[in-house]
C-alpha cells in the first residue's frame, strides 16, 4: 500500500527473501565500506540481538545471503581472537573522518557487546575499518530504547560539517537531562570546531499500552533522491518537517507515519542499510 501511494516503479526494485529473526536489519545487516581502491567490502561485525535476546542465529545468517547476491568479499573484525559484536545503529558517520556512537551502547558492562573492549580499543577498529580519526562519545541514549544507546536516535550527520541533534524542551521530561548532556559533549568537542549544530525538538512522550517507546524525529533514512523521515501524530511534525526540507534542498522530504511501527522499539533507519554507489 505504502509503495502504490508513492507510485514506485516495481521494475527498479529487485527483491531477495532471507529468514530472519527481526526486521531491524540497521544491526544484524553487514556494513558496505569501500577500499583505497574504490572497491566495495562488507564488514561483517556480530550480532547479538542487543544482548537481550536469545534468538538471532538468523540474523547472523544474513551475511551468507548477501555475499552470494553481490559477490562481495568481507571482512570479520576481531578482538582477542573473538569476534567483535557492532550494530549499524550504535554509529554514525559524517561521510569523511568522524564517527559519533554513545558510551551507554559500546562500554557499559551491564550491555555485554565486548568484554574488556575500551574507548581506545574501539576507536583503534573504528580507524581500521571505517577510516575514521575523530570520534564522539555522547553518554546515555533515551528512554524507551530498547538497544542500550543507540546513536540514531540521538544525533545524525547530514553533512561533512553538519550534525542532528536530538533535544527536550519539557524539563520534566526523563529525556531533558540526558539529551541536554550530550548536546552539550557535542558543543565542546575539540576535534569539530566547524562543526554546525541543529537541534531537533523531540515529540512528547509516547506511550503504547504503559509502556514508553522511543519515538524521536532522527530515525530518519537519506536516499539518493528522497528523505524518509519518521512522524508521530505529533505537533511537532510540522515543524520538524520544516526542519528538514531547509537543510536538504536537493531531496524530497517524506513523511512515514510511525506511530505503530514503533512499538517494535524502532523506526525507519533501523529498517534499512545503504549500499554506496
Amino acid at each position: 500500500s505504502i509503495l502504490k501511494k508513492f507510485e514506485v516503479k516495481f521494475s527498479n526494485i529487485r527483491f531477495n527473501l532471507c529468514k530472519t529473526d527481526r526486521v531491524w536489519l540497521r544491526d544484524s545487516f553487514p556494513i558496505f565500506v569501500k577500499n583505497n581502491r574504490n572497491n566495495k567490502i562488507l564488514i561483517d561485525w556480530k550480532f547479538n540481538s542487543w544482548a537481550k535476546y536469545k534468538n538471532f542465529k538468523k540474523d547472523n545468517g544474513i551475511i551468507k545471503k548477501v555475499k552470494k547476491i553481490l559477490k562481495l568479499h568481507s571482512i570479520s573484525p576481531k578482538y582477542n581472537k573473538k569476534k567483535v559484536v557492532l550494530e549499524g545503529g550504535a554509529i554514525d558517520v559524517n561521510g569523511k573522518d568522524t564517527l559519533i556512537t554513545t558510551e551507554e551502547c559500546l562500554l557499559s558492562k551491564v550491555q555485554q557487546r565486548n568484554h574488556g573492549l575500551k574507548k581506545s580499543d574501539y576507536e583503534k577498529l573504528f580507524f581500521n575499518y571505517f577510516g575514521v580519526s575523530k570520534i564522539i562519545w555522547l553518554k546515555k541514549g533515551i528512554v524507551g530504547d530498547d538497544t542500550h544507546g543507540h546513536i540514531d536516535d540521538l544525533a545524525r550527520f547530514v553533512s561533512e560539517n553538519k550534525l542532528f541533534v536530538a533535544y527536550e524542551r519539557n524539563k520534566k521530561d526523563a529525556n531533558y537531562k540526558i539529551l541536554k548532556n550530550n548536546l552539550r559533549i557535542v558543543k565542546k568537542s575539540n576535534d569539530l570546531k566547524n562543526l554546525r549544530i541543529i537541534k531537533i525538538p523531540m515529540p512528547k512522550a509516547k506511550y503504547i499500552e504503559r509502556t514508553r517507546v522511543p519515538a524521536t524525529y532522527l530515525n530518519f533514512y537519506i536516499a539518493n533522491k528522497i528523505v524518509l523521515v519518521p512522524t508521530f501524530k505529533d505537533k511537532n511534525d510540522k515543524l520538524v518537517l520544516k526542519i528538514f526540507k531547509k537543510h536538504f534542498k536537493n531531496r524530497k522530504i517524506i513523511p512515514i507515519d510511525c506511530s505503530l511501527l514503533i512499538w517494535g522499539f524502532g523506526a525507519i533507519h533501523c529498517m534499512t542499510q545503504q549500499e554506496p554507489r
